[in-house]
């Protein structure tokens, strides 16, 4: 059997001999860049029914058809975890939106706070960089890429019995463990980062007054704030999420 050498996310179902039908961007990246030819291999999945091996059927200039033969890998959805940071430069959230999707997380939310010095975020392009990431991954799933919210806001509207791991800055040299953290056992979590500049004490004392938000420590150094993403989300997944 041919080996598929390309991973492709798509909407339409996917299924035992389901057609699928190729946008623009897709037949391009497909037919003109992998120089794929009728009858060659591609990997594909929604998000909903797994990986799925598919043939190429039709290859046009601007479009093109595949069909689904078997199915390869079954859905494995991310933990149950959520990942809140205030965006930074555009290349570092990048980085951290990269990164997550690779780590596995279920939910990217982009958070504004009164120190973030990046106000300005395309969720589009971000879900673009998640949905890439997945594909590179081997993910089955790409995490939900939700709009900008002020802190504020998203803390007057949070969950009830989901908890919060907060990566707080102020507790440097403390040892960075999850004691705590993993007590309260495994279930529906969300990671904390903050902006570069971290939180203001308005901030801070609203967190630390919630039952909810566990502070940790990340180690003896500050770290950069996409730094601390990828620091933070190993710490849980190997603790309380599936890499434990």
């Amino acid at each position: 059997m041919q080996e598929a050498k390309v991973r492709l996310y798509v909407e339409q179902p996917l299924g035992p001999g389901q057609p699928v039908t190729l946008e623009r961007e897709q037949a391009h990246y497909l037919f003109n860049v992998m120089r794929l030819q009728p009858g060659d291999a591609v990997l594909l999945f929604n998000g909903r029914e797994g990986e799925w091996r598919a043939s190429v059927e039709d290859a046009g200039k601007r479009g093109g058809t595949l069909a689904c033969t078997e199915r390869t890998r079954p859905l494995q959805p991310p933990p149950d975890l959520w990942l809140l940071f205030a965006p930074v430069k555009k290349a570092r959230t990048d980085f951290i939106v990269e990164k997550a999707v690779e780590l596995g997380v279920a939910r990217i939310q982009p958070v504004q706070t009164a120190h973030t010095n990046s106000e300005r975020i395309r969720p589009d392009r971000l879900r673009a960089h998640a949905v890439e990431a997945a594909e590179q991954c081997g993910a089955t799933v790409v995490p939900e890429v939700a709009d900008l919210v002020s802190l504020d806001r998203l803390l007057s509207n949070w969950p009830d019995g989901r908890r919060i791991l907060w990566a707080d800055e102020s507790r440097v040299g403390a040892p960075a463990v999850l004691t705590k953290a993993a007590r309260a056992g495994r279930g529906s979590w969300a990671i904390l980062i903050g902006p570069e500049g971290g939180f203001s004490q308005a901030e801070r004392a609203r967190l630390l007054a919630r039952a909810e938000v566990t502070p940790i420590s990340l180690g003896p150094r500050i770290l950069r704030a996409d730094t601390a993403a990828v620091a933070a989300i190993t710490l849980w997944q190997a603790h309380l999420g599936d890499w434990a």
